[in-house]
C-alpha cells in the first residue's frame, strides 16, 4: 500500500493554530494552487488546542468542536488532506475520525498511551522528534504507534535545546532518523528557528531570517518533505508568529528548496510498512 506521506516531496503548511475560516482557507487555497503547479504533495496542517503554551492566557485556539468543523471545511472546500495534533488520547476517537493524519507533539513523543492511541486510529501519524531527544530514541516512539496497529508512520525533526533559548539542528539528523526509525523524515523548519520563551509575556520568539537556509540544507540532507507553518500576516498571528513564515512568500522558498532536493544524489524511499 502507497504510504499517505507519498511521493516526496511532501509539504505539512498551515497556520500554527486555526482562526476564521477565511483565513483557513485563504491559506490552504494558496497551498493547492502552489502544489498543483509546482507538483508536490500538500498536506493542510493546523492545532484546533495549543495545550503547551507556556503563559497559561496565550492563545490556545477555537477548541476541539470548532476545530474539527473548520477543519472539515478546509477539506470539502479545497480539495486538502488535513493533519492536526492530539494531546490526550480520548481525543483520538473524536479527532481521527474528521482528518487524514494525527501528530503527536514533540514534547509528547514519548507519552506511551497516546502513540497507542494514534497507531490504534487506523490513521497516518507524524511524530515530532522531541527537542532533547537524540535521533535513534524515536526509534522507541515509532514502535508504540507500530506495536498498537499503526502501519504509515513519518518522524519529524525540528531541532534540538542547546541551552535555555536556543535550537540547533545537527543536518545528520535526517539519515540517522532513517536509519533508526525506518520512516521518512520531514524538517519543521519554523519550529526549529524559534527562541523558546524570548518573546513577550514568556511567548517564543523566532529568527525566520534563517529559514531559507536551514530549508536548503535539510534538502540536501535527505529530507522527504517539509513542515512549514505560513501565515498572511504572521506579526498579526495568535500563536508562533514570530517564527512563521508569509504566505506570499512562501513559492520562493519552496522553489529554492526544490531546486537542492531534486538536484541532490538519488536515495533508497524509506517507509514503515515493511516494520515488524
Amino acid at each position: 500500500m502507497e504510504s499517505f506521506w507519498r511521493p516526496s516531496p511532501v509539504v505539512v503548511a498551515g497556520p500554527c493554530v486555526l482562526e476564521d475560516d477565511a483565513l483557513n482557507l485563504q491559506v490552504a487555497r494558496k497551498l493547492a494552487e502552489l502544489a498543483q503547479r509546482l507538483g508536490f504533495r500538500a498536506i493542510f496542517k493546523a492545532s484546533f488546542d495549543k495545550a503547551n503554551r507556556t503563559n497559561r492566557h496565550a492563545h490556545r485556539g477555537p477548541g476541539l468542536e470548532a476545530g474539527i468543523e473548520a477543519l472539515s471545511l478546509v477539506r470539502e472546500e479545497v480539495g486538502l488532506p488535513v493533519l492536526t495534533d492530539v494531546h490526550e488520547t480520548w481525543q483520538v476517537e473524536h479527532v481521527a475520525p474528521c482528518v487524514d493524519a494525527l501528530q503527536i507533539p514533540a514534547f509528547l513523543c514519548r507519552q506511551t498511551d497516546l502513540l497507542e492511541s494514534a497507531g490504534a486510529a487506523g490513521k497516518p501519524v507524524n511524530i515530532k522528534k522531541g527537542q532533547w531527544m537524540a535521533p535513534e530514541a524515536m526509534s522507541g516512539a515509532v514502535d508504540k504507534v507500530i506495536g498498537a496497529g499503526g502501519s504509515d508512520v513519518v518522524v519529524t525533526e525540528r531541532g534540538s535545546f542547546f541551552g535555555f533559548g536556543d535550537l540547533v539542528v545537527d543536518m545528520r539528523n535526517f539519515t540517522r532518523l532513517k536509519t533508526a526509525t525506518g520512516c521518512p523524515v520531514l524538517f519543521d523548519v519554523t519550529h526549529s528557528v524559534q527562541r523558546p520563551g524570548s518573546g513577550v509575556d514568556m511567548s517564543s520568539g523566532g529568527e525566520p531570517e534563517y529559514v531559507p537556509s536551514l530549508l536548503c540544507g535539510a534538502a540536501a540532507a535527505g529530507a522527504d518533505g517539509f513542515f512549514i507553518e505560513t501565515h498572511p500576516s504572521p506579526s498579526q498571528a495568535p500563536s508562533d508568529g514570530a517564527s512563521m513564515w508569509p504566505l506570499a512568500e512562501l513559492e520562493g522558498l519552496l522553489l529554492s528548496a526544490f531546486r537542492v532536493w531534486h538536484a541532490r544524489s538519488p536515495t533508497p524511499e524509506a517507509g514503515c510498512s515493511n516494520r515488524q
